[in-house]
């Protein structure tokens, strides 16, 4: 008998519990702080549509609470003017409403995105956000598709480091389609934007041409690398500018720097190319370097850059080791750091080139241009010129020559000249052979320009302080392009030369 009651006291135990649990599950969550989970926070659509655009994907809505939830309310925040539709219980639309998950359940909803991506009016990705409001709080999970048909180069490869962490690429030659082969060249279409993801990779004995108005989009740290041994030439032309920017085109990314990671260029060939290119919100936005072993100190490899715009770099926007660089008609702008930064030497020539800091977003104290040759073991030779140029910004000084020289270096390994230039400097230059008939400004005496915050470094018509320089240096360095024109194409008056990439006489 006791033996019995003890069975039966168990009994009706574990079905008071299990009613008790089962009371609690059934239950409906209030707590204002009560959330669901998700598989993921966005959605990306990147499939390469060719007619009308269709393409599904879907997330899991996890409610981990004990209780079952309420969602008062899942909905596309587009509305009816949309591209996207949600699927909830098998129910297709924009909006729906009291939408329950058991405790410890989920929830599928599916995502369709419908677009015409071969409409060029259509913007490059479309975005909406589905909005989910539960006992007054709201959670959302972003939606993104590419509204126009684009080639995307995706990594297919990767380096892993001794760290453990990896470097996924591609090479230039592996999206069939979006290239043409002409005499071992691989030329890029530009008849739809090149989207990148990680790293493309010109390799070894590689040519990558660039045509001009290319749209080249940059997905988070993603970048371009000339490896050794390849070449690259990006060959834009006025109002058809080869532009390399950010994948995000939201407003709110219009002007935000470190968007993606660089173009960069290792020793090779001599005829590297970047003319009429605008590259803009990157960490660094071209970098040129030389990363052997030397004992002669050759210069392995060549970059002509002309008639380019580079801009709002989180970090860099010229970054060169130890590399010639012939430089052109060049506007390098507004850089958290450095708008030129030159390291470790190597051989430069810039004339009527603009090199401006007026960097607002956080506070900067590196000058627009710093020049090295040296690091803690040694001193590298370095030519470096600058002629009918201008260096401005918001410091007091905005350069800093940190140039070395070594007596056991052959004779003119290390030469430096600052020529018929504007320099925004609190720094004594007496006219010398280093520097050469130069004009320079106190912190209060920046050049006119039409519209710094919108990147507008065109000096007024008005603006006199870059003007009228006269003599033979000024002259052959403002014809050293046939013919002679500014960075809007414009003929550039050689016997009395404006300073800069801009002509304003």
């Amino acid at each position: 008998m006791k033996l019995t009651f003890k069975i039966i006291s168990f009994c009706l135990l574990s079905l008071f519990l299990c009613n008790l649990s089962s009371c609690k599950k059934d239950k409906l969550i209030k707590d204002s702080g009560a959330k669901v989970e998700f598989s993921r926070d966005s959605v990306l659509f990147d499939t390469v549509f060719t007619t009308i655009g269709s393409a599904t994907q879907s997330i899991r809505v996890r409610n981990k609470n004990a209780q079952r939830i309420n969602i008062s309310s899942i909905q596309l925040l587009g509305g009816a003017g949309s591209q996207f539709f949600i699927n909830v219980d098998g129910e297709k639309g924009n909006s729906f409403s009291d939408i329950e998950i058991a405790a410890n359940d989920s929830l599928y909803i599916f995502i369709q995105v419908n677009i015409n991506p071969t409409n060029i009016n259509s913007p490059l990705i479309v975005s909406d956000v589905i909005n989910f409001t539960i006992n007054g709080n709201e959670q959302k999970v972003n939606l993104e598709a590419w509204g126009q048909d684009a080639y995307y180069h995706r990594p297919d490869s990767a380096i892993k480091f001794k760290d453990g962490s990896y470097f996924p690429y591609s090479v230039a030659s592996a999206v069939p389609g979006s290239y043409n082969l002409i005499g071992g060249e691989y030329v890029w279409k530009n008849d739809k934007p090149h989207v990148v993801y990680g790293y493309l990779v010109v390799d070894e004995g590689q040519k990558l041409k660039i045509l001009e108005g290319t749209q080249v989009f940059m997905n988070y740290k993603a970048g371009i690398w000339v490896y050794a041994g390849g070449q690259i030439q990006i060959l834009g032309k006025k109002d058809k500018e080869v532009v390399f920017q950010g994948a995000r085109r939201e407003k709110r990314y219009t002007d935000d720097p470190g968007q993606w990671d660089r173009i960069w260029i290792n020793e090779g060939s001599d005829n590297n190319i970047v003319d009429y290119a605008i590259i803009k919100n990157a960490y660094i936005g071209l970098q040129c370097e030389f990363v052997g072993e030397d004992t002669n100190y050759r210069k392995k490899g060549q970059v002509t850059l002309t008639n380019t715009k580079i801009q709002n770099m989180s970090k860099w926007g010229l970054y060169c080791l130890y590399y010639k660089v012939f430089g052109f008609n060049n506007v390098i702008s507004n850089c958290q750091e450095h708008s030129l930064n030159i390291q470790l030497g190597g051989g430069y020539l810039f004339s009527h080139c603009t090199f401006v800091n007026f960097w607002t977003k956080t506070a900067r104290d590196k000058p627009a241009v710093n020049i090295s040759n040296y690091n803690t073991e040694q001193i590298i030779p370095i030519n470096f010129h600058m002629a009918n140029c201008i260096v401005d910004g918001r410091l007091e000084n905005e350069v800093n020559m940190d140039v070395k020289l070594d007596p056991l270096l052959p004779a003119g390994a290390v030469s430096y000249t600052i020529s018929n230039s504007w320099l925004k400097t609190n720094t004594d230059l007496p006219n010398t052979t280093t520097y050469i008939n130069i004009r320079k400004g106190d912190k209060n005496a920046s050049i006119d320009f039409k519209d710094v915050s919108a990147y507008n470094f065109e000096p007024q018509a008005s603006e006199q302080k870059i003007v009228n320089f006269t003599g033979t240096m000024a002259t052959q360095n403002a014809s050293l392009i046939n013919p002679a024109e500014d960075i809007k194409a414009r003929p550039r008056n050689t016997t009395s030369v404006t300073a800069g990439a801009y002509e304003t006489k």
